[in-house]
């Protein structure tokens, strides 16, 4: 018997895949470390709780080598364990590393 299929997940364009990614928040005046769930092309699963107040957030992946991105992001959902995170607009570079770092993990 075949899992139906999570309304979520159907409704994403871009897969996600496990991450267990370290990533930095970058906040005014401090850098929080926090742990990505699940990252995919549009954005991630982060496993933080952001103040309440705030709807975005700025945040640096350690990809591949010594390639770091910094993106902005938007507060989708909060869940108990974190927060879904979109990511906005990335620049071509780094749109591409994001895309290297993701294809193999790939199901």
């Amino acid at each position: 018997m075949t899992p139906a299929p999570n309304p979520r997940q159907a409704e994403r364009f871009h897969p996600r895949v496990e991450a267990n990614l370290v990533v930095k928040v970058l906040l005014p005046g401090r850098t929080v470390v926090a742990k990505a769930r699940d990252l995919s092309m549009a954005g991630l699963f982060l496993h933080a709780q952001p103040a309440d107040a705030l709807r975005e957030l700025t945040l640096s992946l350690p990809l591949n080598g010594d390639r770091e991105i910094v993106v902005n992001c938007t507060i989708l959902r909060r869940e108990a364990n974190g927060v879904a995170l979109e990511f906005g607009t990335l620049d071509w570079d780094d749109f591409l590393a994001l895309a290297r770092f993701l294809h193999p993990r790939l199901p």
